[in-house]
């Protein structure tokens, strides 16, 4: 510090944002549970074909999930794209197809 007294420490905004988001699932419970919800509820159509070319179909080629290099950042961007898509989810499952 002595040598270089012009050196500023600045945190990484990414990563801040990152572990804010990893405290709120940690400790809101009503956080916790629908990630968990929209875990499953992805896993569930990215397991079967059938759903997928569905949800492509409805979705005109969007992913429900939005891969980012941070852990707790895709959680939330995922839950994100479940709410934009939703009204194209209950299409899916209420079709007859």
């Amino acid at each position: 510090m002595k040598k270089r007294n012009r050196l500023f420490w600045t945190p990484c905004a990414a990563h801040c944002i990152d572990m804010i988001l990893e405290d709120f699932e940690k400790k809101l419970e009503v956080h916790q549970v629908t990630i968990a919800k929209g875990r499953r509820i992805t896993l569930y159509i990215y397991s079967r074909t059938i759903l997928i070319s569905m949800l492509r179909y409805f979705t005109k080629g969007k992913d429900l999930i939005m891969s980012v290099n941070t852990w707790f950042t895709t959680a939330y961007l995922t839950l994100g794209c479940l709410n934009y898509h939703k009204i194209q989810l209950m299409i899916i499952f209420t079709s007859k197809q």
